[in-house]
């Protein structure tokens, strides 16, 4: 009968070796690693447990003998002065030991930590007696001086009976130590003319050795902390400890398709996807105005390979051609955000469905730089692009129809020649199976600051048109919108009283207001004017129009001195007029632009103001 084999033991491991394995360089991290993700508290947290002595998990590290089995970095600020031979890496323990490496050295730029010894405490009564980590928040003040200051003074800190973690640090510091003892208890030192200089002497010196025995035991205690681990031999093969690494980490804190697919690419082909994406996001970084670059990157990297954008394409994806592919990435990603830059669409809390960024990334892979083509092709992405913003086709099921669409805009544009009747092969375009949304559904459409498609199409479409802001007449570009606010043009206050519902997305504008923002009931003209110090009408005019808004609609809504039903029926009659006129607005911009054009608010107006004077005509 067999034995069966008994599972790794855990083995012991003192700080005060792990410390040195990290300064000499022999423990280094896989590149596949995530980087710091310790907030303060978990930092204090584990800090206390080492200095009260406390059991924690085990870690986990890979032999290395010979040749790194994987692209490796070092510990967060933990490079060596000269490279060592590698011996471990290490695949789970990373913020264990990140925290305790860099607490050793007080290195982190929004915090320092203290140890807190109660009774040196000469300003607070200490009810609590213990020892335990004080976290110190840093800022730098106007003159670039690091706050709080009385945190860069040993005496200082000492009166606060504090002294910093960094006198922890395993190893012979004792100049180091002696300096900062010095220092912290120079204002206690009695002068040599004093009457009683040799008794309080005496006293001086029994407190150095009162805390210089405290920062003994402490040291001491933090260089034989045992922090145990685990450990796969040398010769483990690449995928069997990947695979341990995606299994203790999905255990505790699950892995993320992207962190596992990092491992994957790292695997087959020992490049960091983690850089690859930092280099990207330096070469293109208005791409992440859109949404997270590792989603744009799988999603994306998944339609190049003609695979659907969701986690079973994404981890059905050939890694190797991942990397292959990586220029056509960046170039799709770069000009993707400066396409829907073009169109008014400039970051992802505007933008009506992310379904359309990995689909108009991936296809620049067949468009030129220039050339009629050019204008050819950004036309049909034009027409995909709106027609997705103004029909139910990513309602659901996003990820097939994005996949769908892709594949069929990628027939056409692989034959320049394609032709207008060929628009139909495209199931976004094909208006007899996704018909685009009429007035009636724009008016039902809800506030465009939450996650709706044709709310913030409708918004949409009046960035691309300028939206000029109502207070500084700047024209919605990126910079701009993130200083304004979604308003109601007609008051919420106002409408509330005759039971309205004001979160419509045709009662909003992106602007931004001068004063304050206590509205109250007023009428829709006089408040804006208010809000905004409006004085020139021609200037009003002209900002309303460029969201779409009548001025005259708006110069007739007045409700002063009128009995309540009067009040209600003229209100609801009045906000309908607004909505219904803003909404036929809304559907010759839209039929202009789903036909890929460039609609002009000129155009838009004067073709608006005919009509209403023809249907005033038929009346009569």
């Amino acid at each position: 009968m067999s034995i069966m084999q008994q599972s790794s033991k855990a083995q012991d491991r003192a700080l005060g070796v792990w410390y040195q394995n990290i300064q000499q360089g022999m423990v280094k991290l896989p590149r596949f690693q995530r980087f710091e993700a310790w907030d303060r508290g978990r930092i204090t947290s584990f800090l206390n447990t080492i200095i009260n002595n406390l059991p924690v998990g085990v870690t986990l590290v890979l032999e290395v003998a010979g040749t790194e089995k994987f692209e490796s970095r070092y510990i967060s600020t933990a490079t060596p002065t000269t490279q060592g031979t590698v011996t471990q890496h290490l695949l789970d323990g990373q913020q264990r030991l990140t925290t305790f490496w860099r607490a050793m050295h007080n290195n982190y730029e929004a915090e320092t930590f203290f140890v807190y010894l109660p009774q040196f405490d000469r300003i607070n009564n200490p009810v609590n007696k213990d020892v335990e980590i004080r976290c110190i928040p840093r800022w730098q003040n106007n003159q670039n001086m690091r706050m709080p200051r009385w945190a860069e003074e040993p005496a200082q800190c000492f009166k606060r009976g504090v002294l910093p973690i960094s006198l922890l640090r395993p190893g012979d510091i004792s100049v180091e130590i002696d300096s900062w003892l010095n220092d912290a208890t120079k204002p206690l030192e009695p002068s040599d003319n004093d009457p009683d200089a040799l008794n309080k002497y005496r006293a001086y010196s029994a407190i150095r050795d009162q805390i210089k025995a405290e920062i003994t035991t402490l040291r001491e205690r933090v260089t034989h902390f045992n922090l145990p681990y685990l450990s796969l031999p040398a010769d483990t093969s690449k995928d069997v400890a990947l695979q341990v690494f995606i299994n203790m980490n999905t255990n505790s804190k699950p892995l993320s398709l992207y962190d596992i697919i990092v491992a994957e690419v790292e695997s087959v082909a020992e490049q960091s996807l983690h850089a690859l994406e930092a280099s990207l996001t330096d070469k293109c970084p208005k791409a992440a105005r859109y949404g997270n670059v590792s989603d744009l990157i799988l999603s994306t990297s998944a339609l190049l390979q003609d695979k659907l954008p969701n986690t079973r394409g994404m981890i059905e994806m050939d890694k190797k051609q991942l990397l292959v592919n990586w220029p056509k990435l960046e170039r799709g990603l770069e000009r993707m955000a400066s396409f829907l830059t073009s169109q008014g669409v400039f970051d992802e809390a505007r933008l009506p469905t992310n379904a359309v960024l990995a689909v108009i990334a991936a296809t620049y892979e067949l468009i030129p730089d220039n050339g009629d083509f050019l204008a050819k092709a950004e036309k049909l992405l034009r027409r995909y692009l709106w027609s997705a913003f103004f029909t139910d086709r990513y309602e659901n099921s996003t990820a097939s129809r994005a996949y769908a669409d892709f594949k069929a805009i990628k027939t056409l544009l692989k034959n320049p020649a394609f032709i207008e009747d060929e628009l139909v092969t495209i199931p976004v375009l094909n208006r007899s199976e996704f018909p685009l949304v009429d007035a009636d559904s724009l008016m039902a459409a809800g506030w465009p600051k939450a996650a709706g498609i044709e709310a913030r199409a409708i918004l949409a479409v009046t960035t691309y048109l300028g939206a000029i802001d109502f207070a500084d007449h700047r024209t919605a570009t990126y910079e701009s919108i993130q200083n304004r606010e979604y308003h109601h043009i007609f008051p919420d206050a106002l409408l509330a009283e005759a039971d309205i519902p004001s979160y419509k997305a045709l009662n909003c504008a992106l602007i931004t207001w001068k004063t304050n923002r206590i509205i109250g009931r007023k009428d829709p003209l006089e408040y804006l004017q208010e809000r905004v110090e409006w004085s020139d009408e021609c200037v009003v005019r002209d900002r309303l129009k460029s969201h779409l808004i009548s001025f005259d609609l708006l110069g007739k809504a007045h409700y002063a001195d009128m009995d309540s039903a009067v009040f209600k029926k003229k209100l609801n009659d009045d906000f309908s007029e607004f909505l219904r006129d803003r909404a036929d607005l809304l559907v010759s911009a839209m039929y202009a632009l789903t036909e890929g054009l460039n609609p002009t608010l000129d155009t838009l107006w004067a073709n608006h103001l005919a009509n209403k004077v023809e249907q005033s005509e038929s009346v009569e």
